[in-house]
């Protein structure tokens, strides 16, 4: 089975925020850089249908990965509360928008949505991050 989740954006000259729904529930809130063309470690990513995968990375652990993200690589959904500060170009979930590409809460806001994602890949379904 196939589960769409979808995320919602927002787009400033500081960041880029959104919200990430599933059936019309919210999620969470995110954060990510502003749009700067999909240049890489600059950039949000661009708008599409991204599949999910599990990844793991040396600096972050066990994450979401976005891996198909054309031009792009080791794109995560990982906790960070300030896009310009701690993001490269991934996705970090936040509670709470304070400001373009800045929240807080994104620890919490991330074991929430991991929760989700992981309950589907667990049993065995596919779960795809359509952004608008």
């Amino acid at each position: 089975m196939k589960h769409n989740l979808l995320l919602q954006r927002i787009y400033g000259a500081q960041g880029t925020n959104g919200t990430i729904t599933y059936n019309g529930d919210e999620i969470c809130h995110t954060i990510e850089l502003p749009d700067r063309n999909n240049i890489p470690r600059i950039s949000c990513i661009p708008i599409g249908q991204y599949k999910l995968e599990k990844r793991r990375y040396p600096k972050h652990g066990e994450q979401i990965g976005i891996p198909h993200v054309l031009g792009r690589e080791a794109i995560l959904i990982h906790a960070a509360n300030d896009a310009q500060k701690e993001l490269l170009g991934c996705i970090a979930p936040v509670t709470t928008l304070t400001g373009e590409g800045v929240g807080y809460g994104s620890g919490k806001a991330l074991a929430k949505l991991k929760a989700l994602v992981y309950a589907f890949w667990d049993m065995g379904d596919e779960v795809v991050l359509q952004i608008k």
